[in-house]
């Protein structure tokens, strides 16, 4: 019995192999799987065993594929079919080439991803979340608290575009009395837009009401220079740094400056189904020294379904010198169950 079962697995095994890619390295080592993709220098193969496997490009010594893949030449042609690599050379599609011109090799689903990204319409490539949250109480204390979120992203191959909007409103009614209540929006809008691999330009639009700061209206606009630190498809770490013109009115007096800030933006996919993201800016006033304000903003998003996600989000706000009377710090949280969408 023992033996029809290892008899059984090994021809499993064997019957795998031959519908799965040959990867071998100079070092020796065999990685049996798909092919997923090469950019730049590495090679990316979906294993058997062990998941996804990144490998450098010249380390591979050769490569024996079953599936269709799509592979381009640094003259820029693309030829689909399934390749092989033995001596430093490529064959696809009845065409050899020298394995150390091949700009990129890439299969359906990722050709598809690329292609896509290519000269899309500005209608498309839209993605993000909507969360919608409320709360309430009857009896001795009557109370509702309303919180809403919305967060989108247009990101293509060489530009990026977000939006994104947060509010909470709240209401008391305590012994026929009413109590204080909580009433504040954010929103804003950013465009990124790269002139190499690593550096890129960035604008933003930033707008805040906040009652409890005594805050009629912050309007921001400025824009500077960002560097991509990280940039894989499980993290994403940008810094970036500039100025801007901040006019702020609140209900009792004005406030117009120039601002120098710096800050970062960042974004981690802990697996399939969680994504962690932060943000932060430190706003130093030029025009009136001393004086200086920072925005924080993090989250998470978890995916329940195809449409379905738990999101959490928190914004804070501090303000070094605030109105009279009033604290710096002010935090917005909203969580929730929302809708994701993506075009």
């Amino acid at each position: 019995m023992q033996s029809s079962r290892l008899c059984a697995a090994l021809l499993l095994l064997a019957t795998t192999s031959l519908f799965a890619d040959q990867i071998i390295l100079k070092n020796g080592d065999r990685i049996t799987g798909t092919v997923v993709s090469k950019d730049g220098a590495n090679l990316v193969i979906q294993s058997d065993l062990f998941g996804v496997v990144t490998t450098a490009w010249d380390k591979v010594e050769s490569v024996q594929g079953t599936a269709p893949v799509y592979v381009t030449s640094k003259e820029g042609k693309t030829t689909e079919g399934t390749v092989s690599v033995a001596n430093g050379v490529l064959e696809v599609g009845g065409q050899k080439l020298p394995a150390a011109d091949i700009t990129a090799i890439r299969n359906a689903e990722e050709q598809k991803a690329f292609e896509r990204l290519q000269a899309p319409g500005w209608g498309q490539l839209w993605a993000g979340t909507g969360t919608v949250g409320w709360a309430g109480s009857a009896g001795n204390a009557k109370t509702l608290t309303f919180t809403s979120g919305v967060k989108a992203t247009r990101a293509t191959s060489h530009d990026k575009t977000t939006v994104y909007f947060n509010s909470i409103k709240a209401s008391a009614l305590i012994s026929g009395k009413s109590a204080g209540t909580a009433e504040a929006v954010r929103g804003g809008l950013g465009y990124d837009h790269n002139f190499s691999p690593r550096l890129f330009v960035s604008t933003f639009n930033d707008y805040e009401y906040d009652k409890f700061q005594n805050l009629d209206l912050r309007f921001v606009a400025g824009g500077g220079f960002g560097f991509h630190a990280r940039n894989t498809k499980r993290m994403k770490l940008d810094v970036i740094g500039g100025g801007d013109f901040n006019h702020s009115a609140f209900a009792t007096f004005t406030r117009k400056s120039a601002e120098a800030y710096f800050g970062n933006d960042y974004e981690f996919k802990l697996n399939s189904a969680t994504t962690m993201f932060q943000s932060a800016r430190m706003f130093n006033d030029l025009t009136n020294t001393g004086q200086y304000r920072v925005n924080f903003d993090s989250g998470a998003s978890v995916k329940i379904s195809k449409w379905l996600n738990w999101n959490l989000s928190i914004s804070d706000r501090y303000l070094n010198t605030p109105a009279p009377g009033r604290k710096s710090n002010d935090i917005l949280y909203t969580t929730g169950f929302g809708l994701s969408f993506a075009r």
